[in-house]
């Protein structure tokens, strides 16, 4: 297990979309974040106190987790000094990036001489099988996003509290690092051998009561040319009953890909739904999940008016300001 309280290092990202792991922390889990640790340049502020690594070990931190998600998941060597530190200063380190801290050997040499943990939670534990496409009891609903990085854990873990709180039967399922380190369980998907992608989100969300809801974590995009392999699995994997449609409405441009346009909330509906029936042909749209932050209150509920009216589903954002109207769809199923 994971120590906590947590030390958050954003290094130098260099904005807030770079530190969502870290931003996730401290949104479902605040009470495990005792602070950030910042690199100078870094463009990314959580609002916590910012803290050094006596300041840190001081105030109870236990565990340094990089809390930054950068393109390719890769250590810079400036962060590789703050990590030995924190190893020597008798911090267990926690990471969920693809460059794995097991895999350097400064990092396991000194965590060995001062019998610290590594943490790599972006590293499969279980054989998965290939998936094999049969119904499985229960039900499922996935969150599927024109872009990367729109709200789709946030859209997941949004429900599953609102339908908890009602006295629904309801499971957040995490498929990425982020989810991994706030709920302690899940299926790091991007880091699975491609042949057993769907079958690891079969392994995720196996037979269950007639009434639970499996709501699964979202990854990637269908329009995302980096990371669509992984969106795809989960939809076929998760044979999902129900889709939100995720949406972020003031980008220019497709995360990391300037050269490529967000498609529409319709465009989504419209390539998302047919795929998703291949596996389950009961499959519905049954919400639209908007990520507002960027905008003021009133241009955000004059946006979802509009997309309700345009797409015919309610449309929220369910984290400002609450996941009742997609509850309400599961609850209508």
């Amino acid at each position: 297990m994971i120590e906590t309280p947590y030390l958050l290092f954003l290094g130098d990202a260099p904005d807030m979309l770079a530190a969502k792991v870290a931003i996730g922390i401290r949104d479902w889990r605040p009470e495990h974040a005792v602070g950030q640790f910042r690199l100078p340049g870094c463009g990314a502020d959580l609002g916590l106190t910012d803290m050094d690594l006596a300041e840190a070990k001081a105030a109870g931190a236990k565990t340094l987790v990089i809390g930054v998600a950068n393109r390719g998941g890769v250590i810079s060597k400036d962060w590789k000094k703050v990590l030995v530190t924190a190893l020597e200063e008798g911090f267990d380190l926690a990471a969920g990036l693809h460059n794995l801290l097991r895999d350097e050997p400064d990092l396991v040499e000194v965590a060995k001489a001062t019998g610290r943990t590594l943490h790599d939670v972006r590293v499969p534990a279980v054989k998965y099988p290939i998936a094999d496409g049969k119904k499985r009891t229960g039900k499922r609903c996935l969150a599927v996003g024109t872009d990367c990085s729109v709200g789709k854990m946030y859209t997941a873990m949004a429900m599953e509290r609102e339908m908890q709180e009602r006295g629904m039967n309801a499971t957040f399922r995490a498929t990425g690092q982020t989810g991994i380190l706030i709920t302690g369980d899940g299926v790091p998907l991007d880091a699975v051998i491609a042949d057993f992608m769907a079958g690891s989100i079969e392994w995720l969300t196996p037979d269950n009561d007639p009434d639970h809801w499996d709501l699964i974590e979202g990854q990637g995009s269908l329009f995302h040319v980096s990371f669509s392999g992984v969106t795809l699995a989960l939809i076929h994997g998760g044979q999902p009953d129900a889709l939100i449609l995720c949406h972020e409405p003031t980008r220019s441009h497709m995360r990391g890909l300037p050269d490529y346009q967000p498609p529409s909330l319709q465009t989504l509906l419209d390539t998302a739904l047919p795929l998703a029936r291949i596996a389950n042909p009961a499959c519905q749209a049954v919400g639209v999940s908007v990520n507002t932050q960027h905008m003021s209150e009133a241009d955000a509920r004059a946006y979802l008016d509009r997309v309700e009216a345009e797409m015919g589903l309610p449309a929220t954002d369910p984290y400002r300001f609450g996941a009742g109207k997609l509850a309400d769809a599961l609850a209508a199923m």
